[in-house]
């Protein structure tokens, strides 16, 4: 008589089918990077799920100058692609090089970025970005719903992406990165200047209400182009109700 059934092994689940798994790897010469890629082909031998791999390699070690990615869908693949870094062989999935110094920017977008469900998988898998989205949502007057047709009119298109692009510059500079300069056209701007520190959350979030709410109260109808041309060059061509709202340059 069997007391209990035994135990079952929990394998490690591969990735799913097709998805391409990056292994990042830096160092501080090309020596040394050569030498990580062989201890990790030491070590990623074994059952290691490789997305575990993937994340700790990318989030938990210091970014050196001399850097390589591996990418496979499966562990063989993998393994293939760190042969291929420390035996100096040619491989579609490996990319190596050396990071040139410069600055990183962020460019906040306007309205027409919108779509559909933006945001809700990075919602759904990464708390830094919920509760930074949720801390957004709680100080806006427009009640947001990414997954509403309503999404596409201005009083809710403007919120909305200013919630979506601060929560993921919060995810991103929970990730280290952090940029040099930050710029933004239209509602972009306030979500610029929100994380640059300029304006606090509160003021911020009363500014793309009010905005918002005051572009949807127009009138409708009418339309409007985006033409590559000068002002002398268009002005000829206006009739009576046509004008020119606004000059980009």
């Amino acid at each position: 008589i069997v007391e209990q059934a035994p135990a079952v092994a929990q394998l490690p689940a591969p990735p799913k089918d097709g998805a391409v798994v990056p292994w990042v790897l830096s160092a501080k010469s090309e020596a040394a990077l050569k030498a990580q890629a062989e201890q990790l082909l030491s070590a990623a031998g074994s059952e290691l799920p490789l997305t575990d791999v993937g994340f700790s390699l990318a989030t938990a070690r210091a970014a050196f100058e001399h850097r390589a990615v591996v990418v496979g869908r499966d562990r063989e693949e993998l393994l293939d692609g760190l042969r291929s870094l420390l035996h100096d062989r040619s491989a579609g999935h490996v990319v190596q090089g050396v990071a040139a110094g410069g600055k990183v920017g962020f460019l906040f977008s306007g309205q027409g970025s919108q779509r559909l469900g933006m945001g809700r998988e990075l919602y759904a898998e990464y708390p830094v970005f919920a509760g930074a989205y949720d801390e957004v949502c709680a100080q806006l007057d427009a009640v947001i719903d990414v997954d509403s047709e309503e999404l596409h009119r201005t009083g809710m298109t403007q919120p909305a992406l200013f919630a979506v692009e601060v929560a993921l510059f919060r995810l991103l500079e929970s990730w280290g990165v952090r940029p040099d300069y930050v710029a933004g056209h239209s509602v972009g701007e306030v979500a610029a200047a929100h994380v640059a520190g300029v304006l606090s959350l509160e003021d911020a979030a009363k500014l793309v209400s009010a905005r918002a709410a005051l572009m949807q109260a127009l009138p409708a109808g009418g339309a409007m182009v985006a033409v590559q041309a000068t002002e002398e060059e268009v002005l000829p061509h206006f009739t009576e109700k046509v004008g020119i709202a606004a000059i980009n340059g």
